[in-house]
């Protein structure tokens, strides 16, 4: 993969059994795990993902007009196992929003809805990756013995 523009990638090291510090090209890391000591699953961190990709693309587009008072998001679905392996099922995110009542709070809230529907059928590259089922190879690097 190159490592133009469009590029996109984290490097992942293994701390100890089950836990991992993953660091992004401009040297931001975050720890991840199996959940429950103070890590984020996999999983969750797919569901962050779409959940903060649609977030940020709402707001760009909403924030125009005004800034909530309150904005939250819930991102959700099932695990399963099945003749398909482990994956998700029914996923679904749930956008809540406050605006003030105001002029710039109802033009804001009015086209919420649009900024969400957006996000979801253009935007949001993490959510459409996810629809779309873009393509995953795994390779083997280099594994060396003492």
């Amino acid at each position: 993969m190159s490592d133009g523009s469009s590029a996109r990638w984290v490097d992942l090291e293994r701390i100890s059994k089950g836990r991992y510090r993953v660091r992004n090209k401009h040297g931001d890391t975050l720890v991840v795990g199996e959940g429950g000591d103070g890590t984020f699953t996999p999983v969750e961190l797919l569901l962050t993902a779409m959940a903060a990709c649609s977030a940020i693309d709402v707001d760009y587009i909403v924030g125009k007009r005004a800034e909530p008072a309150s904005f939250r998001l819930r991102s959700e679905g099932t695990k399963v196992r099945d003749d398909g392996g482990n994956h998700l099922t029914d996923m679904v995110i749930t956008f809540d929003a406050h605006f003030e009542s105001t002029d710039a709070g109802k033009d804001a809230q009015d086209v919420f809805p649009r900024a969400v529907a957006q996000s979801h059928d253009r935007l949001c590259t993490v959510v459409r990756t996810v629809i779309l089922g873009g393509d995953v190879k795994s390779t083997v690097g280099r594994v060396e013995a003492p």
